[in-house]
């Protein structure tokens, strides 16, 4: 029978049918069983062994408890424990340990399993009176699996930060930080994890506990690489929220949504960005309907990009955009490109035509030179988002980067919708695998699967019933879409009532772009009045104005129209962004979704209210 042994945490000894022999648990037996196991070749020379663990009695009463130790060990193991006259050894089916198992499934990059093994500290609690080579030995064997354990957990988050799992990342990342309160990449992967989450604040706190920590037990500081995250996340965005939205982190009413169902497709966008980093440039297509997740994606990825130290150049192109030339690229140029480290050595003449002080005599060239030389000093990541409303000097402009600069570290990130086929991407889409490294990437609806997860994050109080019921009204009402499954559980987290109103939708062939407000399920348009009437009244305003003025309107616009100013408007802004009502960039604020800005503009705005808004942005009522 082999024997079993837990030694990650308290350890425990028990045999393959579940038992734990009190014998097994002395001390010395314990240590003498751990201690061959984890030997070379399992083997040992009497004598070494003598001196490690009894090496505080007569020789004759140590050889004595040594042969009474083995013969313990022989009870339960059997001929699997070998000995002779002056070696000690155990077979490969004495004793299984779970350092060993650890290993296995670490090799299989099964973290989860192996982070299933961790729980605790090496030995934990455990020491031998007497056996002083003992503990000097428990001490490093302590101090590598305490590394190995946090490596694992560190893998753990990455791959949870990887599908999107921010809370499961971060719940890793705090397990590994509670084994090596010191340990740069056990903290390092806790403040990805929170920044990505949108916890700048607790992200900080987190590292300034842990720079206390160091100087206080070991007179150090963090290392140069915690320190840069730190920098980063310091400089990133910080958002000023109303007291609803900072009590509400997590659920439905947060309105920040985990990543579900997008596993693969992150996925390859984060290989893709991976292979960037090293060296070559990439491009990454983003396709999918209205609603799907395409500016989800994007996002997740350029908050990772950032996190790593790449600068960010992200423009949302609107409708109106097609017919303006240029702007797409002087969008990209103003949005982080014309700040980043290193745009110094683009020429004057490049920088003046993307500043738009100049003309621009070749716009392509310029923007392709500036790309180039940011990316000398730190990678680049250009996000363009509906790219399929850019226009097309600016889409030519992207294709010509693509092809030029394909031993930069840059990756063109765009976003567009498959039914609006665009000549020009299709031109960068047939030379993805082929000349271009990248991927290309079609959104669907979420699967039922997917849906369900969303519910039980949704409803975290719903029993096993309730919530099978709520998650097929869901994929009715949603058809499978992620911005509509997200509007009606953060309507029913505040109270709608799903039975009370009606379902079926969509027609057939019909995309949520092409929908109207009457098409949509009346659970859907509920839904977005509920989640509407939760927002600030300085936001609800803010909000309608965006609505009234359509398309891509300037903060200051938004703000003479909504009768909303200074601080107070900064605050709207930034909570209508945090719960993904709006989406932001360097030229202004558009609504995430069409179809919930045409339900804002039907139901949340009066005759009076609209004139009002109109004349104060001074725009007719026809425009």
């Amino acid at each position: 029978m082999s024997i079993l042994c837990e030694t990650l945490g308290p350890p425990v000894v028990r045999l393959e049918d579940g038992s734990v022999p009190a014998s097994l648990q002395w001390h010395k037996n314990l240590a003498l069983l751990v201690y061959l196991a984890r030997s070379p070749k399992r083997s040992r020379a009497r004598d070494h062994l003598i001196g490690l663990l009894w090496g505080d009695q007569r020789q004759e009463d140590a050889r004595h408890s040594l042969n009474q130790a083995v013969s313990t060990l022989r009870t339960y193991a059997g001929e699997s424990v070998e000995t002779d006259r002056t070696h000690v050894r155990l077979t490969d089916r004495a004793v299984a340990l779970d350092v060993e198992q650890l290993e296995a499934c670490a090799a299989a990059a099964d973290y989860e399993a192996a982070a299933r093994l961790i729980a605790g500290l090496f030995l934990e609690g455990f020491s031998v009176a007497g056996a002083s080579g003992f503990d000097d030995w428990m001490g490093a064997e302590r101090t590598h699996w305490q590394r190995r354990s946090v490596a694992i957990l560190e893998c753990l988050s990455a791959q949870a930060l990887a599908r999107g799992d921010l809370g499961g990342a971060e719940e890793a990342a705090r397990r590994a930080e509670q084994l090596d309160e010191h340990s740069d990449v056990a903290v390092r992967a806790r403040l990805r994890a929170l920044a990505l989450a949108g916890d700048r604040g607790q992200a900080l706190a987190a590292f300034t506990a842990f720079a206390a920590r160091l100087q206080r037990n070991l007179g150090a500081e963090p290392d140069a690489e915690t320190r840069a995250l730190a920098d980063r996340i310091r400089q990133g965005r910080g958002w000023r929220l109303p007291a609803a939205a900072r009590a509400a982190p997590t659920g439905a009413e947060s309105r920040r949504s985990p990543l579900v169902g997008r596993n693969g497709e992150l996925g390859r966008l984060l290989a893709t960005w991976a292979a960037c980093r090293a060296g070559r440039l990439g491009v990454a297509i983003v396709e999918g309907d209205g609603g799907t997740g395409k500016t989800r994606l994007a996002e997740e990825l350029a908050g990772r990009a950032r996190l790593d130290g790449a600068v960010i150049a992200a423009v949302r192109a609107v409708e109106a955009d097609q017919s303006d030339a240029w702007s797409g690229l002087l969008g990209i140029a103003r949005a982080g490109l014309l700040d980043a480290p290193g745009i110094a050595a683009a020429s004057p003449a490049a920088l003046a035509g993307l500043r738009g002080s100049a003309p621009l005599d070749a716009p392509a060239r310029a923007f392709s030179e500036a790309l180039r030389v940011v990316a000398d000093e730190q990678p680049v990541v250009v996000v363009v988002d509906d790219a399929h409303w850019l226009d097309r000097e600016s889409l030519l402009a992207v294709g010509a980067a693509a092809r030029d600069l394909t031993r930069s570290r840059v990756l063109l990130l765009i976003t567009a919708a498959p039914h609006a086929r665009r000549e020009e991407l299709d031109q960068v889409r047939a030379h993805l695998g082929r000349e271009l490294a990248g991927t290309a990437i079609t959104l669907g609806p979420l699967t039922g699967d997917a849906l369900r997860a969303l519910a039980r994050w949704g409803a975290p109080s719903y029993d096993a019933v309730q919530l099978e019921r709520l998650s097929r009204r869901v994929v009715a009402d949603s058809a499978g879409i992620p911005l509509l499954a997200v509007e009606l559980l953060n309507a029913v987290a505040l109270g709608l009532d799903l039975q009370a109103v009606r379902g079926v939708w969509p027609q057939p062939f019909r995309t949520l772009q092409q929908t109207f407000p009457g098409d949509l399920p009346d659970a859907i348009t509920a839904a977005v009045r509920v989640n509407f009437h939760r927002l600030s009244n300085d936001a609800q305003g803010v909000l309608v104005a965006a609505a009234v003025l359509d398309g891509r309107v300037p903060a200051a616009l938004l703000g003479r129209a909504a009768g909303v100013e200074g601080d107070a408007l900064g605050a709207a802004l930034d909570e209508l962004e945090w719960q993904r009502w709006l989406a932001a960039e360097a030229r202004g604020y558009a609504f995430v979704a069409r179809i919930v800005r045409d339900v804002v503009d039907r139901d949340m705005v009066v005759p009076g209210q609209r004139r009002r808004m109109l004349d104060a942005a001074g725009r007719s009522a026809s425009a």
